[in-house]
């Protein structure tokens, strides 16, 4: 052991031992930028002292607000969580022994901008109707220092300013905006953008934003209807009627057709309202109701359709009836569909006597007689074609015309002779003979309209009488039969 300190002294000798100043140092030095809720450590470092003892202070010997920890060449003042109580100057003092104190402060200076801003907007907005648009920026200090900016897209709606905010804590600063949405702002994005322009503050970031679609409720508006192939299609073809509006969110559609007695019962899928073959009676006013169960707004469409074609006979009648009692009143009406309106002709097929024309739709035939029964026909035609429709009128009347006549015309006895009655009647009339005797009295001899007597005899002469008879009356005829010579 004598000879190493022997070596070690020679050894001084010939390297001197070069002793270092005593020196301080605060890191971080001079200004501290610290946000608050973060952790700030502040070290007091030396060197050239072997054993230092350290003390740290405020400017206002207010509380450190702040856990101290020493070491042997070293000294931490850790604030965690950094509060406002931190915002101070802070004094490291270090005594060496014999080689004395020295001290030196930092600056703390505090800000706090800690997270994004907070939008808040209604995700039921209808245009046109008043809505709050409301920014938070939470926890902000200074506050004097924000600045707030509103934005739609790229156009300014607001700008705010806390330049005459006094808070001396973090606070959270709201911005309200009264925003008057349009329809077409659907889709378009709201923007908070909050700054923090401390321009001798060294931290990042100094501007956050936070950012909203709007979702805008509208309409119905601009409401519609669509027609394919067109408002006036041929009969048979295929129609579709589509409903075009603008809503948010979409709207029920619920389709008319005006006059209807019933419902539409043709194929209905969402908007499009499919006729796969019209017919003249799909002609009329349809409309289309749109309605928003969030706007509670309706609005209403309509188009008139006009079926095109060769005319189709809805109607032949004959009033009171088709059969009839000769001398009545008789209507004969006759109706048909088309567009262009077709023409429409009556006529009587026995003799192709046109009775009615153009816009006659309904013929009277007044005290009718036996001569109108028959078969009628009703023609309606227009540029497109023509249709036609037949009926019977049938006159009931009384026996009519009625007529004997005898064969051969000069009797001679021992000849065979034939009278034969006829008459004309609706129904068809019975026919009877009666013999007129010698006293006087009428005797009745056949019910056939033709009698025959064979090898005439003078009892055979004498007045014959035919009788022609049916439930609407009857008539009688007479004819003598003698011998000529």
């Amino acid at each position: 052991r004598k000879i190493k300190v022997e070596k070690a002294a020679e050894l001084m000798c010939v390297f001197p031992f070069v002793v270092k100043g005593f020196e301080m140092e605060i890191i971080p030095a001079e200004r501290i930028v610290a946000q608050i809720g973060g952790t700030l450590i502040l070290t007091c470092n030396t060197t050239g002292c072997a054993s230092p003892r350290f003390s740290w202070r405020t400017q206002m010997d207010s509380p450190l607000g702040g856990k101290v920890s020493n070491h042997r060449t070293y000294s931490t003042l850790s604030m965690n969580p950094v509060g406002i109580v931190n915002s101070h100057s802070y004094l490291c003092t270090v005594i060496c022994g014999e080689r004395g104190k020295k001290e030196k402060s930092v600056k703390v200076e505090l800000y706090s901008f800690p997270s994004d801003p907070v939008i808040e907007i209604s995700q039921s907005l209808v245009a046109g109707e008043a809505a709050p648009v409301i920014c938070r920026i939470p926890d902000v200090y200074p506050s004097h220092h924000l600045e707030v900016l509103l934005k739609k897209d790229e156009h300014v709606l607001h700008k705010e300013d806390f330049s005459d905010d006094d808070s001396t804590n973090t606070e959270t600063k709201i911005v309200t905006y009264t925003f008057h949405p349009m329809a077409e702002d659907g889709g378009k994005e709201i923007t908070c953008v909050a700054r923090l322009p401390i321009a001798d503050m060294d931290f990042e970031p100094k501007e956050r934003t936070s950012s909203q679609k709007l979702n805008v409720n509208f309409g119905p508006q601009n409401t519609a209807i669509t027609v394919s192939p067109g408002n006036s299609p041929m009969e048979g073809d295929s129609l579709n009627l589509t409903c075009v509006t603008q809503s948010n969110p979409p709207a029920q559609i619920v389709w008319h057709k005006h006059l209807a007695e019933e419902s539409i019962q043709h194929l209905i899928k969402n908007n499009v309202l499919f006729i796969p073959r019209v017919h003249f009676n799909d002609s009329g006013r349809y409309s289309c109701e749109v309605i928003n169960l969030v706007t509670n707004k309706t609005e209403e469409a309509t188009v008139d359709i006009i079926i095109q074609g060769a005319p189709v006979i809805t109607k032949l009648s004959i009033e009171p009836s088709t059969t009839v009692q000769e001398g009545q009143n008789v209507s004969i009406q006759c109706s048909a569909e088309s567009n262009p309106p077709p023409k429409i002709i009556l006529r009587r097929k026995s003799d192709n006597a046109e009775i009615g024309t153009s816009s006659a739709r309904s013929i009277l035939l007044p005290s009718v007689m036996f001569q109108n029964g028959g078969d009628y026909e009703c023609v309606a035609e227009n540029k497109y074609g023509n249709s036609k429709s037949e009926i019977t009128l049938n006159v009931k009347y009384g026996p009519k015309n009625t007529m004997i006549t005898v064969f051969p015309a000069a009797l001679k006895e021992g000849e065979t002779v034939t009278m034969e009655c006829t008459s004309s009647g609706n129904p068809a009339p019975v026919i009877s003979w009666k013999k007129k005797k010698a006293t006087g009295e009428s005797e009745k001899i056949s019910k056939n309209a033709t009698i025959t007597i064979q090898n005439l005899k003078s009892q055979d002469l004498g007045l014959y009488e035919c009788e022609a008879y049916n439930q609407f009356g009857k008539e009688e005829k007479a004819v003598e039969l003698y011998v000529q010579g």
